[in-house]
């Protein structure tokens, strides 16, 4: 029953990848599976830089030209794989502008993936000295736009927590889930990028019904304990973590191949579509929140989070209330996963790994069972995945930096930040 429930679970993931690709739409250059692009920006410190030409050099020595746009931006669509040259050039750029080291790059073309090519330019008047206070900034505002991510995923987590008891060690996969469809519906298949994103959060949704109508409903009225259910997540992951290799493979996919616009405001440089997701965030985690404080349904999930036998007592349909929040939670964790596919640097079948982890800190830190407290512990986390390297940490232990302040914080509040002292025994 657990491969046929996996089967079904994934379903629109192996349609959407059987299915045959829609032409571009709305992309600077769209891959196919016999294309390749190559694309960049031409960016100084003072903006975009257009009109500037380039030579793209194949592997047998066959060179084009191309020249970047009003925006800076320039790509090409090519039909061999291998190494191609992209050599910038200078007598093309302003008087006040020059290439900041070599003017020539080297990059490996293949089929249905966009390479980045990057050739860094600079006006005259470029410092490249940047403040300890600016650097705390922008980190601040990348573990911020972290956090809210991570918020969107950990509420659901910790509702599920909440309602049943039960540790979701599947959740981050339905993060990854949502990344990988919005990869197949919008990149693919050319859907407008807000409907597939709606679509993504609807196919998501559905998974959570699914999941507790044929899987998890039935094993707690077979009397299954919270271990054993345990365990069938674990191997609900495995399965979603190999079907998702199965269909992209190990490349890291994005929403979106064109390269967003960046937006500075004072010393924060960020995507606008990382300002997109953020306020797409604080709006979500907003009417979650108020559907929780304000709505029937919403004391009802509560009721059943404080003591599912007293709620049930009381005339509140109990299995109703954890279907909903079921599916609420994987609709929430699939928009977590397209935000995060679409703002970061992509997503890959194993990212659900490194996720879980933040997830579950983050859970953990604000308060188990508490939908605010995961909204306070993720943005904790966050910020200090953010900032630990600019405050001296090494880069590859940034998350083991939040797990330390995670574990120093049990220790002397086992309960988390927002969470209730119970008495054992």
């Amino acid at each position: 029953m657990a491969g046929a429930v996996v089967l079904l679970l994934l379903a629109p993931l192996m349609l959407l990848a059987m299915a045959p690709p829609a032409g571009a739409v709305g992309t600077l250059c769209l891959p196919t599976a016999t294309t390749a692009c190559i694309a960049g920006t031409v960016r100084s410190d003072a903006g975009v830089v257009p009109n500037v030409k380039l030579t793209v050099t194949d592997p047998s020595g066959t060179a084009q030209e191309v020249v970047t746009g009003d925006d800076g931006r320039w790509n090409v669509q090519v039909s061999k794989e291998g190494a191609y040259k992209i050599a910038l050039q200078e007598d093309t750029l302003p008087d006040n502008v020059a290439v900041s080291g070599a003017n020539e790059v080297t990059v490996q073309a293949k089929f249905n993936a966009t390479a980045p090519a990057l050739i860094p330019v600079r006006t005259s008047t470029y410092v490249s000295s940047t403040s300890k206070v600016d650097e705390l900034i922008q980190s601040s505002a990348s573990g911020l736009r972290l956090g809210l991510l991570l918020a969107l995923a950990s509420i659901g987590l910790s509702l599920i927590y909440g309602t049943t008891g039960l540790s979701n060690f599947a959740h981050a996969e339905q993060v990854t889930l949502g990344g990988i469809l919005g990869y197949f519906v919008v990149n693919v298949h050319g859907l407008n990028l807000w409907l597939g994103g709606l679509l993504v959060i609807v196919l998501c949704g559905f998974t959570g019904w699914f999941q507790d109508r044929v899987m998890w409903q039935p094993l707690r009225r077979r009397g299954l304990g919270l271990t054993q259910l345990m365990i069938v997540t674990i191997g609900l992951s495995l399965a979603m973590q190999y079907t998702f290799q199965y269909t992209v493979g190990a490349r890291t996919v994005r929403v979106v191949q064109d390269n967003p616009t960046v937006r500075t405001i004072g010393p924060i440089t960020l995507t606008n579509q990382s300002f997109v997701a953020m306020g797409i965030s604080i709006v979500v985690i907003a009417a979650v929140g108020f559907a929780l404080l304000r709505t029937r349904i919403g004391r009802a999930t509560r009721a059943v989070s404080d003591n599912p036998a007293l709620a049930a007592a009381s005339g509140i349909d109990v299995d109703r209330v954890i279907r909903l929040v079921w599916t609420v939670a994987m609709a929430l964790a699939g928009l977590s996963g397209l935000l995060y596919a679409l703002v970061t640097n992509g997503i890959k079948w194993d990212s659900g790994l490194q996720i879980l982890l933040l997830l579950f800190a983050a859970v953990t830190l604000g308060g188990l069972g508490t939908a605010f407290g995961a909204l306070v512990g993720s943005l904790i986390i966050g910020l200090v995945v953010e900032l630990s390297p600019v405050l001296g940490m090494p880069g590859d232990f940034k998350y083991a930096t939040a797990l330390l302040i995670l574990i120093l914080l049990l220790l002397v509040r086992p309960q988390g930040l927002l969470g209730r002292p119970e008495r054992v025994g």
